[in-house]
């Protein structure tokens, strides 16, 4: 795979980047990050020629939206698609539970609003956050317990917005394939965030929601391709899989790939980031970054070449399933 590889949205016309930089750990998801940090990573990103960036204002209480506004403000916006997300609005939190995030953040939490006008709203608010006067791509963000306000009311909203022009995508971003499956047989959507879904552990998402994604033509964008940590940490004490500490039995899996890496000489980072864009319906994945360093890593695991042995020994070993696609 090639760094300036891209892939078409949907029937959109818009193409991305197959790697992109998801933005949360931007917002000190796990460890806080500077500004300065912040915006280095971004630089980086884009001076490898790539400019594909996905953020939401729960990242962080908005603090993903405005580090990454502080650098795109400033560049050509030709250069770089950008995708948000609706479904949450901001308000002031004293004593929030940072919970995830770093707690050097802003006292603001975090409220559910899937109405339309609240969609429209969020819209507005991110774009003051970013400093930009559009985005390409709306996500309705984790509407897990909130399915029919979701459909009523951002849906609505953001498809009278892709109609205008005002958004080129609508999506929804979660980290399950289960309800995304069932907003594409209800709706009429562009692409799809499946986090932690589909990826070199955790195949859920490919029974059902990808190849209903594939006759859809809605592309899916992986987000959390390392799986919160352990597909680039690897089977280590304290490795975080799914947000939180990996149970027994993913260690365990890892540590049989890791051993599968180790005998054809493949780093682990790299097959996590390519095993899933072998898939027809999956347009990219965005692992996120905190330093340059993280960044320029990135960009050389998905470049590396994957001998066919590797996938070959994966599947002989049923460490991913016999129908899932695998890199040429």
């Amino acid at each position: 795979m090639k760094r300036d590889d891209r892939a078409e949205i949907g029937r959109t016309g818009l193409k991305v980047n197959r790697l992109g930089l998801g933005g949360a750990p931007l917002a000190g998801l796990y460890q806080g990050v500077t500004d300065d940090a912040a915006a280095r990573v971004v630089d980086t990103y884009l001076d490898h020629g790539l400019g594909f960036f996905d953020t939401a204002p729960l990242y962080g209480s908005g603090v993903s939206e405005t580090r990454l506004g502080a650098v795109l403000s400033s560049r050509d916006r030709r250069s770089f698609v950008l995708a948000t997300k609706v479904g949450r609005l901001l308000v002031r939190d004293p004593e929030r539970d940072q919970d995830v995030w770093s707690d050097d953040l802003p006292p603001v939490g975090p409220v559910f609003d899937y109405s339309y006008d609240g969609t429209l709203r969020s819209l507005e608010e991110s774009l003051s956050r970013l400093g930009l006067d559009r985005v390409e791509i709306l996500h309705i963000h984790d509407p897990d317990n909130h399915y029919e306000e979701a459909m009523k009311g951002s849906y609505r909203a953001l498809v009278r917005l892709r109609d205008e022009g005002v958004i080129r995508a609508v999506g929804v971003g979660m980290n399950q394939a289960k309800m995304l499956a069932r907003f594409a047989t209800e709706g009429d959507f562009d692409c799809f965030l499946c986090a932690g879904r589909y990826t070199l552990v955790d195949h859920t998402a490919l029974k059902r929601l990808l190849p209903l994604c594939e006759e859809r033509n809605i592309s899916i964008i992986i987000g959390g391709p390392y799986n919160s940590g352990i597909l680039a940490q690897g089977a280590v004490d304290g490795a975080r899989f799914d947000y939180r500490k990996a149970p027994a039995q993913i260690v365990d899996k890892v540590r049989r790939v890791e051993a599968v890496c180790n005998r054809h000489g493949t780093p682990l980072k790299a097959a996590a980031l390519q095993f899933p864009l072998a898939h027809p319906a999956v347009a990219a994945v965005i692992p996120g970054a905190r330093s340059p360093e993280e960044v320029d890593e990135n960009v050389r695991m998905f470049e590396v070449e994957i001998p066919a042995d590797f996938w070959t020994e994966l599947r002989e070993e049923a460490l991913i399933p016999e129908d899932a696609p695998t890199p040429a």
